[in-house]
Parts: structure tokens; C-alpha cells; sequence
């Protein structure tokens, strides 16, 4: 399996109403799952800043045709054109994401110097979002920070669905970040563990393998191998 991430700038007039309508797997040859989203920047502080008026899709495939296929002729692809998106070989996954079938159970290889990317997803539970929120900005902001980050992205479906979405220059520099002791991910992690924000929550590396279109007037992949 395959997982593509889409995205397109429409306005904020439009971004919410073109979510409707979203490609359901009954329908789309090759589709596991798929999950239309809007999408904001990372928050550089406690308040969340609001995004360009740009919508997302989160998508699971059985492989590159079924994709391609869709690209082609489905018309909700249609309304992420002229936007930006990637294609991502599943490496690891932490926790779980019962409705995206086919991740692997065990961890794929990947070197320290390639590139990778980083999706989280969490369906949250309503009474803990507000501290979900107050221990997720420290985490934000901290990515936001990091060198070797070449881009990053918060995607929300409300009122439940949570998730980031980060591309990094090596996969040595993203396990540096995330280990870090004493940093902000660390202390979400162990805020979560202590009383979790989600009823269902993952982190998934991909090894990123094509890309097209640009994102913020570029494709931050081609400054790296792929």
C-alpha cells in the first residue's frame, strides 16, 4: 500500500464547501481511505494562526495505478489541481489507525541520510482537546523551528479529527528531534501517555518518493533526493 497527501490553495470562502462530496473506497477502484482536511500552518505560538484558505487529503492506496487513475479522471482530484502533493512508502507506525488498512506491522529500513516525512493522526476525545491543544504548542512550535524541517502543516476535520504533517531533510535529523531529551515532543508524548488526548491516535514515517506541484510557491522536496 501507498499513502498520498494532497494540497490546494482555495480561499477560505470555498475551502470548507469543497470538502463535501469527499472519494469514498466503494466507489474509488484502489482507495483504502481518505480523509478531506483543512489545513493551517504550525502554531509559532499559543494561538493557533489562520491558514491561506488551503484543503488537504489524506489518502491510502493499494498502489501507484490506483492513484494515478484517480489523478486522472475523479472529480474531486480535479479541485486539488495546480496544488501540491506526495507520495509516501510507509516505514513505521506508532499506536494505531484501524481505517488505514495495510500499514506495516513491522519497521522498514531507512538511512540516516534520506528524507523522510512524518504524519499524525488523532481522532480526540472532546473533553481532553483543550489540554491536547496546551501540550501540542510547545511540540508546534518547536518543529517549526527545527533546520532540518523543509515543511510542515497542521490538517483538521472537525470536530475530532487532529493531525501534522512534516517533510525533513534526513530521517537522522527527524529521530534527533524526536528523542530529544528534555524537548517539547518528549513532554507531549509522556502528557498523552499519562491521560490520553485520543481515542485513536498514530505516528507514521514514509519514506517520501515522488512529489509534484508546489507548496508555498515551491516543491520543498527537490532540495533533497528522492
Amino acid at each position: 500500500m501507498i499513502v498520498s497527501v494532497h494540497l490546494a490553495d482555495v480561499g477560505w470562502r470555498r475551502a470548507p464547501r469543497m470538502l463535501r462530496g469527499q472519494p469514498s473506497p466503494s466507489d474509488v477502484p484502489g482507495l483504502t481511505y481518505a480523509e478531506p482536511v483543512l489545513s493551517t500552518p504550525l502554531r509559532k505560538g499559543p494561538v493557533p494562526r489562520p491558514g491561506p484558505g488551503r484543503i488537504g487529503l489524506i489518502a491510502a492506496w493499494e498502489d501507484d495505478l490506483a492513484l494515478d487513475r484517480f489523478l486522472g479522471s475523479h472529480p474531486f482530484a480535479a479541485r486539488f489541481a495546480g496544488g501540491w502533493h506526495v507520495r509516501l512508502e510507509p516505514l513505521r507506525v506508532y499506536g494505531s489507525w484501524s481505517r488505514m488498512p495495510g500499514l506495516p506491522a513491522t519497521e522498514r529500513p531507512v538511512e540516516d541520510a534520506e528524507p523522510v516525512a512524518v504524519l499524525t493522526l488523532g481522532h480526540t476525545k472532546l473533553h481532553r482537546a483543550v489540554p491536547f491543544l496546551r501540550a501540542s504548542e510547545p511540540a508546534e512550535r518547536a518543529a517549526v523551528g527545527e533546520p532540518a524541517v523543509l515543511a510542515s502543516t497542521a490538517f483538521a476535520r472537525p470536530p475530532r479529527f487532529v493531525s501534522t504533517f512534516s517533510l525533513w531533510r534526513s530521517a537522522g535529523e527527524m529521530r534527533e528531534y524526536a528523542h530529544r531529551s528534555g524537548g517539547a515532543h518528549q513532554a507531549a508524548v509522556r502528557a498523552d501517555r499519562a491521560k490520553p488526548f485520543h481515542r485513536e491516535a498514530a505516528f507514521i514515517r514514509f519514506r517520501p518518493y515522488a512529489s509534484q506541484g508546489n507548496w508555498d510557491g515551491r516543491n520543498p522536496l527537490s532540495a533533497v533526493e528522492v
